[in-house]
């Protein structure tokens, strides 16, 4: 049961017959009651009453008796809200059989895209690649556990002018030979051989510009080499998926060549529309709103002057796929903040032309950058981007480092499970508990730490309940009955009570960090209670009781750390 929502729903008859209309009570957590309400203020204006006077008016007509221990106004017209310790105890004990801990599936189940990752073929995937692959993944995961049906794009750079030079200095290589010995680390190595190359040589360059030519025509040779260079690329794509333990598999590409027969197509139809604008040689959507510098009007070019198309014709006709063919009505795009105008003109074309109509809607889920201790954009020694495999290999050997010295008696085995856990964990962490429109600082031992917001700090409070109930050498019952004897106790069971409301609000506006900020602060109730509250020692009654809030606890960060894509450990 989701409390903010029980209490809301209590309040909203009340301030709808004081308002003469529907009212949302604005319920919130606080720090001076359990609760807080200040529909009161945002009403005053508007019936032109006092605050406080409303707020009175409203608890003379709400049903709170059976709820809240407390009820009154406070200040300017709040109204702060105390819940009932025998409320509270029957609304967690309602949890124990709940195998979804209160949080329902969804009602109305949408078909979701949810567009992630996008790595380029014959290129590394580096640091900048990070948080569109764990933001897509926990989204994934928390709008599939809802029910919704989601189907994950992973929209390859597979398609496009460099691959000429990419497939004519596989050919010189010796071809299909050269491709199967490409491996990970041999990527970016051959892409800068290339590129060195087609600056350097004129004749190369030509025959570069012929492969285009060739790989657009369906020759058989050259399509041959670039599916090789797509194979190898994506199998090197799955080892860093598999390592960063997230949920995109080989049926998830999509690369932009699968939408290469549709692009004219999108061009006529917006033709057809009377969408379409020459300018300067080129094809373009002027689309409402959007200017330049200079407040001239901004194009969209769907079609380049020299007859090609670009990332906006691709875009289109991939939006158009999934609310046409796959039937979506929900567009999720995991992109950088830097494409933030880009997405927004493809939205506003697509809705002009009619292939984004409610009940289907796109949003861009932007997400700002990860700086190095400098304050600037993280890059090696070099100066050149972050491997991705290796900021991962090295999160996980700072990780089993850290174990072996907290536990010299760790095998190599156990430290490696606990170094993975904990290192990938730690890395995806500090990614969703931030803000995802703000830059953040790649800081290991903030990230590696045990104390505060932290992967390890949740992982570690789930481990110290399975060690609790090691040595109780039983589980925990069910049908216990809560008994809130400590304002430790009655704390955690405010903060279990709080999982469903937060979940709803994050498949909402999928801002992580709020899902993030929930477990942190459930971790830490539980560590006042572990410290106030003894289990082990206290009598049977209470001992029942405490065992369940702890078996709640360890249930509600396995399944939000799990949601993040976090793994959590029995022992640590």
């Amino acid at each position: 049961m989701d409390l903010e929502r029980l209490l809301s729903d209590r309040l909203a008859p009340a301030f709808a017959e004081v308002a003469g209309g529907p009212v949302d009570p604005l319920v919130r957590r606080s720090p001076r009651a359990d609760f807080q309400s200040d529909a009161a203020l945002a009403l005053a204006r508007r019936l032109g009453r006092p605050p406080r006077d409303i707020a009175a008016a409203v608890l003379e007509r709400a049903v709170l008796d059976d709820v809240c221990a407390s009820a009154e106004v406070s200040g300017p017209g709040f109204l702060n809200l105390t819940v009932a310790d025998r409320a509270l105890a029957d609304l967690a004990a309602g949890l124990a059989g709940d195998a979804r801990l209160g949080v329902p599936s969804t009602t109305a189940p949408q078909t979701v895209v949810v567009d992630y990752s996008a790595p380029n073929v014959a290129k590394e995937m580096h640091v900048g690649h990070l948080r569109s692959t764990v933001i897509g993944d926990a989204a994934v995961r928390l709008l599939e556990w809802l029910g919704h049906r989601v189907v994950r794009v992973n929209h390859l750079g597979d398609w496009g002018t460099p691959f000429g030079m990419l497939i004519e200095h596989l050919a010189d290589l010796g071809g299909a030979e050269a491709a199967h010995e490409l491996s990970m680390g041999d990527l970016d190595t051959f892409y800068r051989a290339a590129r060195l190359k087609f600056d350097a040589d004129e004749a190369f360059r030509e025959r570069s510009r012929s492969r285009v030519v060739a790989l657009q025509g369906g020759d058989e040779r050259t399509s041959r080499l670039w599916r090789l260079l797509v194979e190898q690329s994506e199998r090197y794509f799955l080892t860093v998926y598999d390592l960063l333990d997230v949920t995109l598999s080989e049926g998830d590409f999509l690369g932009e060549s699968a939408y290469n027969d549709l692009l004219a197509g999108v061009v006529d139809d917006l033709d057809g529309l009377g969408l379409l604008t020459p300018s300067d040689g080129a094809d373009c959507v002027f689309p409402p709103g959007f200017v330049g510098r200079g407040g001239d009007p901004l194009p969209l070019i769907v079609r380049k002057r020299d007859g090609g198309y670009g990332y906006p014709a691709t875009d289109l006709a991939a939006l158009r796929q999934r609310t046409g063919e796959l039937g979506a009505t929900r567009l999720v795009y995991v992109v950088g903040l830097p494409q933030r105008q880009h997405f927004a003109m493809v939205f506003a074309v697509a809705r002009a032309a009619g292939w984004l109509s409610p009940p289907a809607h796109a949003e861009h889920l932007g997400f700002g950058s990860i700086l190095g201790a400098d304050g600037r954009m993280l890059r090696s020694r070099a100066g050149e981007s972050v491997k991705l495999v290796g900021l991962l290999e090295e999160a996980v050997a700072r990780a089993s480092d850290l174990a072996l010295s907290r536990n010299p008696e760790l095998d190599a085995e156990a430290a490696a499970e606990i170094g993975r856990a904990v290192g990938i964990g730690a890395i995806k962490y500090a990614d969703l508990s931030t803000d995802r429109t703000k830059d953040y600082v790649l800081d290991w031992e903030r990230m590696l730490s045990l104390e505060g917001n932290t992967a390890p700090y949740l992982q570690y409070a789930y481990a110290r309940v399975r060690s609790m109930f090691r040595r109780a050498g039983t589980d925990a019952r069910v049908d216990a009955p809560l008994v809130l004897a400590l304002p430790a106790e009655r704390a955690l069971t405010v903060e279990l009570l709080g999982f469903a409301g937060v979940v709803t609000e994050v498949e909402r506006t999928l801002e992580f960090h709020q899902l993030a900020g929930y477990l942190h602060r459930l971790a830490t109730a539980f560590n006042a209670f572990y410290e106030h509250c003894p289990v082990l020692r206290a009598p049977d009654d209470l001992r029942e009781s405490r065992l369940l809030l702890a078996e709640l606890t360890a249930r509600t960060l396995r399944q939000g750390l799990h949601l993040l894509g976090i793994r959590t450990l029995d022992r640590m």
